[in-house]
This record gives C-alpha cells, structure tokens and sequence, in this order.
C-alpha cells in the first residue's frame, strides 16, 4: 500500500521521515533481508530437477567441431592434403 500511495503522492512526507530515521546498519539488514527473499524465490522457482540439472551441467554441454581445417584458400605456399 506504501508504494501505491508514493505512486499517488499520498503519504510521501512520512516515508521520507522514516527512511531518515533508520541507521546504515538497519538499511543494510533490511536490503539483505530482501536479498535474501529474493534468492529464495528463486530457488523455489529452479525446484524443478530437469533445470536444477542442467545448469549444473551446462559448462560440460557437448560442442559440435569446428569445420573445416587451418588451410585456408588464400594461403598460396600450403601443401595439398
């Protein structure tokens, strides 16, 4: 209800007043804590094992080769293979 009421104008006077109130110390719990949420959510929405799975494995993912070879056509002195 805060953010609709600064969105409106409503009320912006008081959460001025108690952003300037708390301490750095109290700001920093406060933006950890939500950090902290946020990480949690995220891990409720990886649950899945399929996903889970594949970004624990997405460094080992199979490549295809590279085509072709180190000749190229303009090298004028490179032995025919």
């Amino acid at each position: 209800m805060s953010f609709l009421k600064r969105l409106l104008g409503g009320g912006a006077d008081e959460a001025r007043d108690t952003e300037l109130d708390r301490t750095p110390a109290e700001l920093l719990a406060e933006e950890q804590e939500r950090d902290r949420e946020l990480l949690r959510a995220e891990a409720e929405r990886m649950d899945d094992d399929f996903l889970q799975r594949q970004l624990r494995y997405a460094d080992r993912s199979w490549t295809p080769p590279a085509q072709g070879g180190s000749r190229r056509s303009d090298d004028e002195g490179a032995a025919e293979e």
